[in-house]
């Protein structure tokens, strides 16, 4: 998939995502990075922070995530998060 990589976000509690997207921003330990379509083999430990997600619309989600890893492979982009949500259930007093 040239145009964009396929994610999956993932925590214990259950899949939070899985699609076919045109980009991906993530809270590497090293700092942020972005996964588009045929980007190099990765692995990153995450920070705690949020995700966005960029779909085929060009359309902006973001997830939340605290702690985890990030895979990025030829089949796509898989984050393995301690926790992972929808940016509408994140709640600020939780921090």
């Amino acid at each position: 998939m040239a145009e964009g990589v396929h994610i999956e976000i993932v925590s214990p509690e259950r899949l939070t995502l899985s699609d076919d997207v045109r980009s991906v921003t993530v809270p590497g330990a090293e700092g942020y990075f972005t996964v588009l379509g045929e980007h190099a083999p990765l692995m990153s430990v995450l920070k705690p922070g949020f995700i966005t997600v960029t779909d085929l619309q060009n359309v902006a989600h973001v997830y939340y995530v605290r702690g985890g890893f990030a895979d990025v492979a030829p089949t796509g982009l898989t984050i393995l998060a301690e926790e992972a949500r929808p940016i509408a259930e994140f709640n600020r007093t939780e921090i």
